[in-house]
């Protein structure tokens, strides 16, 4: 590991319990920037939405006012996400009514770019909402750099990451896309970002000047991208993590990790390329993968299109200067 990387991790490594809320609270309220803003962009989260929103707007809202918004962004739940979001204590945006002159893609992270449309916080703090068991230190800790240090601009939570299948559990076996991809590739070729211990996290805070800078991926690659845009723009030092514990929620079948680690891979080949390290072949990148399952007849091929988009930086986008304007 690199010694700039050790010193990082020395210096911007921490633990939820290092934050208590109401030192945060009383940090939020002698900061120049402060508001924040927390987002849960959802797909089908009934049975887990509610609770996360719920402690939330409990512990971080009504008994201490660190959280200044919360809002759940659906992008096309067929199940009852939004109503039980909504009946917890979030504001529900629906991913196709913001910025609906540009045709919405499918993905996460254009779930999160369009976000800050409809977000006003300083700092906006990032929670998937599959988690089960969750705490709200997964917010505060991740707030405390953010709110407490000026020079700090992005903060991911670490974590333990069980593998739960049925009655089995595999204490660290949950971030297999994490180990088998995303990892190596950062140790490779951003070998400064090989201290952080869970790059691909759903759950994250940065401040609004950093993010409106960044161009997103739609897919799974956002986190990704987002670690090496951010170092690029503000340096390892501006970056942190804290330990928040353990993280239980759903996991994906092997085809689906599949599917996922072809859009990381696909965001960090477009770095490469953007950066001169690599250059990019005549033909293009085929997006189109193709995977087997046996059925009662052998292996049969189903074919799935992982093309992995890029939204420009939100700063680009007209819509979002003139809103911030007249905010101003």
């Amino acid at each position: 590991m690199l010694p700039e990387v050790t010193h990082w991790l020395e210096r911007r490594s921490s633990a939820a319990a290092d934050w208590p809320v109401p030192r945060l609270l009383e940090a939020k309220r002698s900061g120049r920037a402060s508001r924040v803003s927390v987002v849960l962009p959802a797909l089908d989260e009934e049975p887990t939405v509610g609770d996360i929103v719920r402690t939330i707007r409990t512990e971080l809202m009504d008994r201490y006012p660190l959280v200044d918004e919360l809002v759940v962004v659906d992008s096309g739940s067929t199940d009852r996400t939004g109503e039980v979001a909504a009946r917890a204590g979030a504001r529900v945006v629906h991913r196709d009514d913001i910025l609906p002159r540009i045709p919405a893609l499918r993905g996460k992270g254009e779930v999160l770019w369009r976000s800050l449309l409809v977000t006003s916080g300083d700092i906006v703090c990032f929670v998937d909402a599959d988690l089960r068991e969750f705490s709200a230190d997964f917010v505060s800790g991740i707030l405390g750099p953010l709110l407490t240090d000026p020079s700090v601009q992005l903060v991911k939570a670490m974590y333990d990451r069980p593998l739960e299948i049925g009655d089995t559990v595999v204490p660290a076996g949950g971030g297999r896309v994490t180990e088998l991809v995303a990892r190596p590739l950062l140790n490779m070729y951003w070998p400064e970002l090989a201290g952080f211990v869970q790059p691909l996290g759903g759950e994250y805070a940065v401040r609004r000047g950093l993010l409106e800078r960044l161009p997103f991926p739609c897919g799974y690659g956002v986190e990704t991208a987002m670690l090496v845009d951010s170092l690029q723009s503000v340096g390892l030092d501006a970056m942190a993590q804290v330990d928040v514990g353990v993280r239980r929620h759903s996991h994906q079948d092997e085809a689906g990790l599949g599917r996922m680690a072809g859009e990381i891979w696909q965001a960090v080949l477009e770095r490469l390329h953007r950066d001169g390290r690599v250059r990019k072949g005549a033909g293009g990148l085929n997006t189109v993968f193709a995977q087997f399952e046996r059925d009662e007849e052998g292996f049969r091929v189903s074919s799935h299109d992982v093309a992995a988009h890029e939204r420009p930086p939100m700063i680009t986008i007209p819509e979002y200067r003139n809103r911030t304007a007249l905010a101003g």
